[in-house]
Formats: structure tokens, C-alpha cells, sequence
């Protein structure tokens, strides 16, 4: 197993203890891991307050934080990966970077560019079933569009889990779900 590069990113709750702790876990499976602060310093207790800050902030100018965290370490190959929000700006990151070595979305996706593509880029989507943030169509639509940028995708569904079911500080947490996901996580960074 190599050492992968990880660039994570957190969700719109902003860079909390539980983000720290995944940068752990994966630290604790050799990797080096980053965790940026999009939100520079700001956490949420809900969704929506999250939301309202991320849209005060504006995508460009968080978009524009997440290429200049990742910029200085982009050509060692990085992973990209994230949770929800998070997850979403870690795969605009990996299809517009041709040295990223793969993707890891927890509880999230993105829109894809139409002119994306990447060369076999490995990818891992792990969400709940059903997400109230990812509906089964936009997923099947999300799988079909990446198969055509070039991405080898897998994606794992939970059913009855919550939203951001990794976070054990939130009520959508659901342990069982959250132990499965690493563990796939874990063996699908392995492999890369």
C-alpha cells in the first residue's frame, strides 16, 4: 500500500472536530492527510446556517480557497476527497487536476463540467439511501456523466442512513453505515 496525498475537504458545518478525526483515521492507515478551512475559522450547528455562509461567501471565491490549499501539494498526485459540500469541491478539483491519483466523495457530488476528462481517474462515491441532497435520478445521471469524463466510478449506497452519516457529532449519524464506509474507503485508497 502506498502513501497517498489526501487534500480533504469539510462540509458546509465547517472544519469541526469530525473532520479532524476522518484526517485521522486515514492518517492512522499511512497517509498524509490536509484539511483546509474553507470557511476560515467558521462552524455551524445546522445545515442552513452553513448554507447562508457558504452562499455569503460565494462558490468562486471558496472555489478559488480550495485550488490555492491544494495548489502547492498538486503535483505529488493528490487524492482528493471530501464530506458533502466538501465532496462536491474535491471532484471540481480532481477533474480539472490530470496528476490527481483519485476521488473520494462521502455524502456528496458536484455538476461536471461538459468538457471534463480524465484518464481512468479511480473514484468512490459512498451516500445515503435516499439523500435528501443526492436524488436517485441526479445519481444516475451523476454516474453516467463521470463514466463519460473517463472516471472508473463505484458507488455505495446506505440505505436508511442519514445525510452526512459519518459525522458522530450529528443526528444523521449511523455507526454501522459509518465503520462500512471506512473500511471500503480505507481499501479503496490501497489500491490506488
Amino acid at each position: 500500500m502506498g502513501v497517498m496525498n489526501i487534500m480533504l475537504f469539510h462540509s458546509t458545518y465547517g472544519l469541526r472536530p469530525a473532520v479532524h478525526a476522518a484526517a485521522d483515521r486515514l492518517r492512522a492507515a499511512g497517509h498524509e492527510v490536509r484539511v483546509p478551512d474553507l470557511f476560515e475559522g467558521h462552524t455551524f450547528d445546522t445545515v442552513e446556517e452553513g448554507m447562508a455562509f457558504k452562499e455569503q461567501v460565494g462558490k468562486d471565491e471558496l472555489l478559488r480557497r480550495a485550488v490555492l490549499a491544494a495548489a502547492p501539494y498538486s503535483d505529488q498526485g493528490l487524492v482528493y476527497a471530501g464530506f458533502s459540500f466538501g465532496a462536491a469541491t474535491a471532484q471540481t478539483l480532481a477533474l480539472g487536476d490530470e496528476k490527481a491519483r483519485g476521488l473520494l466523495l462521502l455524502h456528496g457530488t458536484s455538476d461536471i463540467a461538459e468538457n471534463a476528462s480524465v484518464d481512468e481517474l479511480p473514484v468512490q462515491l459512498h451516500v445515503a439511501d435516499p439523500d435528501p441532497f443526492e436524488s436517485p435520478d441526479w445519481l444516475n445521471s451523476w454516474y453516467l456523466q463521470m463514466r463519460r469524463t473517463g472516471a472508473d466510478v463505484e458507488v455505495y449506497r446506505y440505505p436508511g442512513a442519514g445525510h452526512l452519516f459519518t459525522d458522530p457529532e450529528l443526528h444523521d449519524y449511523d455507526e454501522r453505515a459509518a465503520e462500512q464506509t471506512w473500511k471500503v474507503a480505507l481499501g479503496f485508497l490501497a489500491t490506488l
